[in-house]
């Protein structure tokens, strides 16, 4: 923590750390009402009580002579140094931050549960970032908030706005329903709507916010593993058009291979050719109740798809040897 101290008869804030916001200054034993000077660097001010009551915010920049300076206040604070004993106990002088408080932490406590609108399953959404504000109303925040404390820092004043701004940044999000896939593209959008569904609480202790930003989401495992199964089932839907066949004849082909590699000896292999009587069954019966299947019949073409599917490794070596010649037999 940095110290507010009294050096030869000056007061000011010494070595002030980013994360203090209110400092009260301690005299170390040396009397107030010796101090001739008040120096405030910039990006400090300065309150000043007597008796309990604010009497002067001080918030320019610069050198207060507590000996000379015709304020009215101080004017009244030096008759009472003087005349009254022990009377610098009854003086408060408050440093504070006036510039602006960066990178301040936030996040949602809980996981935002609502319906994605794409998937259509519940999901689990959490959300993370920073903001920056700057203090605007000293004088309210120091009555109802600091209350006297001798120090409150970055900790106490982040606890204050979480407690604050959680619930309106999860009701948005609850009521905005980003899908999975849109939550990226749609960052700043939500930073944007975040802080001005923010904004009255920070004005309300007295402060206004400079920025917010969105650094990150996180969705739940359960969220994450159904995502990786859709895919996985788009990928092979896209691998069975490109390979010419359709999504029943791609997932029988599968099963076949995955029969004849898992199983051991005769069984494995008997299984394979059963599988694979199924799946040429079933292309026929495409092909007589679809006219345009008819030209499928064309040896070459059948040749052709068969070397491309080897190609594609979506059946095996010895399926390949054993379709082709089959083919081959029919001609």
């Amino acid at each position: 923590m940095g110290v507010i101290n009294q050096f030869r008869s000056v007061i000011q804030w010494e070595n002030p750390q980013t994360h203090e916001l209110f400092l009260k200054f301690t005299d170390k034993g040396d009397e107030i009402k010796n101090a001739s000077k008040l120096i405030l660097q910039p990006g400090q001010a300065c309150i000043v009580t007597y008796e309990g009551k604010i009497q002067e915010i001080l918030e320019e920049e610069g050198i207060y002579d507590l000996k000379s300076d015709n304020k009215p206040f101080f004017t009244t604070l030096k008759k009472l140094l003087a005349l009254r004993e022990a009377s610098e106990h009854i003086v408060g002088i408050w440093f504070y931050r006036k510039a602006d408080i960066l990178n301040m932490r936030w996040g949602t406590r809980v996981p935002v549960a609502y319906t994605d609108p794409v998937y259509t399953f519940p999901i689990l959404l959490s959300a993370f970032g920073n903001y920056s504000i700057r203090i605007t109303e000293p004088k309210s925040f120091f009555e109802n908030i600091v209350a006297g404390k001798e120090y409150f820092g970055h900790a106490e004043l982040k606890e204050i706005f979480l407690s604050r701004i959680t619930q309106n940044i999860t009701d948005y999000l609850a009521n905005a329903k980003f899908s999975y896939v849109d939550i990226d593209s749609n960052l700043n959008n939500i930073a944007t709507e975040v802080k001005n569904k923010t904004e009255k609480v920070f004005n309300d202790l007295g402060f206004k916010v400079l920025d917010f930003r969105i650094e990150g989401t996180r969705f739940d495992k359960e969220t994450l593993d159904r995502i990786a199964k859709i895919s996985d089932v788009q990928a092979e839907v896209l691998a069975a058009k490109l390979a010419g066949i359709n999504y029943t004849e791609h997932q029988q082909l599968q099963a076949m291979r995955d029969a004849a590699n898992n199983q051991a000896g005769a069984a494995g292999i008997l299984m394979g050719m059963n599988t694979g009587m199924q799946t040429g069954n079933i292309m026929q019966e495409q092909n007589r109740t679809n006219p345009a299947a008819l030209q499928d019949d064309d040896p070459m073409l059948k040749l052709k798809k068969l070397k491309e599917m080897f190609e594609m490794e979506l059946i095996t070596e010895e399926e390949f040897s054993t379709k082709k010649k089959e083919i081959l037999n029919n001609m």
